[in-house]
């Protein structure tokens, strides 16, 4: 399966079929419903990226810049966000269960209706 990446003028600014997104700079990229599970994100940088709907499922998102990124209603079950920077993200009716925040930063994030946070915000 492969994934066209488009900026936010609807350009496709890259492709995805499997190979690591680690420190990719994927800012702007619209990702919306992308199945993304178990992809490798480390340390990406996906400012004001439109993740809306993607499934994140057990992705290595460690250290990745989500300032200002879309994950409304996305699933990020299982996913590994130690360190990850997700200050003002929208993580509105996101799906945090078994995910793992340790030293994340959730500073003016907005986590409304957000399924399993209140599990993983003190780990």
């Amino acid at each position: 399966m492969t994934i066209e990446i488009r900026n936010l003028s609807g350009e496709v600014i890259s492709t995805f079929a499997g190979e690591s997104l680690a420190s990719r700079d994927l800012s702007g990229a619209d990702l919306r419903g992308a199945n993304l599970r178990w992809a490798n994100l480390h340390r990406a940088y996906l400012h004001r990226a439109n993740l809306q709907g993607a499934d994140l499922r057990e992705a290595d998102l460690q250290r990745a810049s989500l300032t200002s990124a879309n994950l409304t209603s996305a699933n990020l079950q299982g996913a590994d966000l130690r360190g990850a920077d997700l200050r003002w993200a929208n993580l509105t009716s996101a799906n945090l269960t078994s995910a793992n925040l340790r030293g994340a930063n959730l500073r003016w994030a907005d986590l409304g209706d957000a399924v399993g946070y209140a599990a993983t915000k003190s780990d």
